[in-house]
């Protein structure tokens, strides 16, 4: 675990509980789902849990939820010995979330149900891939089975573009959306730098409601110090009007154009969202933009609009971070891929509770390795990015924190510029 992971946990309250380890080997079957949104490399954690669960002695047979819990309790499932061989191999690349995904909120009344499709299927091993609000999910149902007598082997696999989940250095689906933010970014940098003469400016925002790690990706596209990006707004900071207006003013006078990053969850010191939106999910966290409303892009091009009467476009791309496999990396499939491999074999070893995470051993060369959290404390944390990371004075990020996203976002391409522009 990298030092800032430890230190940047915004909790209020921390129960440690010790991930329950059975001695026994338990035969069973094991079931797989998949929780809230996509991301490119989501299905190579599936890949992994079932590939190496059809190899289990101890596990019989392999199901899946069709769209995560709430399908579990219509008794949606698929069994994955009918699935072709290549099919399940062809996972690894194949991009969205292909048992379907949810945002179900897991009631009181939930739970008897939930155990009774565990016991109708003689599933001893689940298994979910998601975020936060997933591992909570894992934990309160391994919980329940615990309390009803029902011996149930519970691990997750980490799983979010946001890069927010505690206590693992990232989280697998990041590098790959981090690579599509910063090509973005770069590519359409050149197009403003280029089209200056018609638009003065160019705003790109990237998901994460609450952690800047996609914006700061963004950063890795600047080789230059014209190039774009020259402003990026974090989640992790308030956002006040007159600095941001006079910073864009600035870079216009030294670069003749401005590029700008933000992150859909900016907001002002009293906690209003950039972006206006009111709209919640059933976890309770705003939905920036949904339902219609507007983005913090938006807004911010408004602003500039109104502000210095420039004219600008911006750019909004929600759900293709999430899910452009021709971004992928290749570090990125690996590592999705062992963390569901990782968790059966955990599981099959009597150890339930916990989530897979990714310790980085080294950065140059980097290297990488796996250990677990209690499911308990995921659940509860957060990850924000941590101070040192923060450029405050130039809306930017530091070079701590390039060296940080630099071997996920991996290597660019390099591309022309003529001499004398």
């Amino acid at each position: 675990m990298t030092p800032f992971t430890e230190l940047n946990v915004r909790r209020s309250v921390i129960i440690v509980l010790t991930p329950n380890v059975w001695e026994t080997k338990m035969s069973g079957n094991a079931i797989i789902g998949q929780s809230g949104g996509p991301t490119s490399v989501i299905n190579a954690s599936l890949c992994g849990v079932v590939q190496t669960a059809l190899r289990e002695k101890s596990i019989e047979r392999v199901f899946g939820m069709r769209y995560g819990v709430e399908g579990l309790m219509r008794n949606e499932v698929i069994d994955f010995s009918r699935e072709k061989p290549e099919t399940i191999e062809n996972l690894k690349t194949t991009p969205s979330s292909a048992l379907g995904s949810c945002r179900h909120k897991l009631t009181d009344a939930d739970f008897e149900v939930v155990l009774a499709r565990l016991k109708e299927h003689g599933i001893r091993y689940y298994f979910l891939i998601g975020g936060n609000d997933t591992m909570d999910t894992i934990h309160r149902v391994e919980k329940y089975c615990r309390e009803k007598g029902y011996e149930l082997r519970g691990v997750g696999i980490p799983k979010t573009v946001d890069n927010d989940l505690f206590a693992t250095d990232h989280t697998p689906g990041f590098p790959s959306a981090a690579r599509y933010v910063a090509l973005s970014v770069k590519q359409s940098g050149m197009l403003a730098r280029d089209m200056k003469r018609v638009d003065q400016y160019v705003i790109f925002q990237t998901v994460g409601r609450s952690a800047g790690w996609l914006p700061a990706a963004a950063a890795c596209a600047k080789t230059s110090e014209d190039d774009a990006p020259h402003i990026i707004l974090l989640p992790e900071r308030p956002f006040v009007k007159e600095k941001f207006i006079d910073t864009v003013k600035s870079v216009y006078a030294k670069y003749g154009y401005v590029s700008i990053v933000c992150g859909e969850g900016v907001c002002y010191a009293d906690g209003r969202p950039v972006s206006a939106s009111e709209t919640k999910d059933k976890f309770s966290n705003v939905e920036f933009g949904a339902m219609g409303g507007t983005s913090a892009a938006m807004m911010l091009h408004r602003m500039v609009a109104a502000e210095l009467g420039w004219r600008g476009e911006f750019q909004v791309t929600e759900s293709l971070q999430m899910s452009a496999a021709d971004r992928c990396t290749a570090l990125d499939i690996e590592e999705a891929y062992n963390c569901g491999k990782r968790a059966v074999e955990l599981a099959a070893n009597g150890t339930s509770g916990v989530m897979v995470t990714i310790v980085r051993d080294s950065i140059k060369p980097y290297k990488s390795s796996y250990a677990t959290v209690p499911l308990s404390e995921v659940a509860l944390g957060e990850k924000p990015m941590p101070d040192e990371f923060i450029d405050d004075e130039n809306l930017f990020v530091t070079e701590k924190c390039l060296e940080y996203l630099r071997p996920l976002v991996g290597e660019l391409p390099e591309y022309a510029r003529l001499e004398g522009t």
